[in-house]
């Protein structure tokens, strides 16, 4: 009779721990939905001149600077892939790793944007829409993720 208790405390502990390592995003869930397939649809727009995103994440659009080629990687990385993949799990740990990815690709999007600015008055092009909805879309992700990692 011991042995049976002590195998289910094992189990129930076991249970517990796993109901710990899992997030519940709820409505949140959806904000983080709709700013992916924004960020999808930016990718799809002109980020310089009349190269879009897509065009920058596979080396097309050369001589831009490595600045919005880096935020395209980390764009498509944690905004895309690991939120996409936080979802479907919701793993605790993912949605951290979400968090600060999606922080470090603000960074990156701002500098990005910057590095585009500040060519606008040497006759360099300026950033374009997608660029600026692929930036603000990383920002409510990154928002997002740590209101829904913090919350546990």
């Amino acid at each position: 009779m011991t042995e049976g208790l002590s195998e289910l405390d094992r189990e129930l502990r076991d249970v517990a721990r796993r109901v710990e390592r899992r997030i519940d995003p709820g409505a949140t869930a959806m904000v983080v939905a709709v700013a992916v397939l924004v960020l999808i649809g930016a990718f799809l727009l002109p980020w310089i001149g009349d190269e879009r995103g897509w065009d920058l994440l596979v080396g097309e659009g050369a001589g831009y600077g490595v600045l919005p080629r880096l935020f395209t990687f980390a764009a498509l990385i944690f905004g895309i892939a690991a939120s996409g993949v936080a979802l479907a799990t919701r793993i605790w740990a993912l949605a951290w790793v979400c968090a600060a990815g999606c922080g470090i690709s603000t960074i990156t999007g701002v500098w990005a944007v910057w590095s585009r600015q500040i060519s606008v008055p040497q006759g360099g092009l300026g950033p374009e829409v997608g660029l600026v909805l692929a930036l603000l879309a990383i920002v409510v992700l990154a928002a997002t993720w740590a209101r829904i990692a913090l919350r546990r």
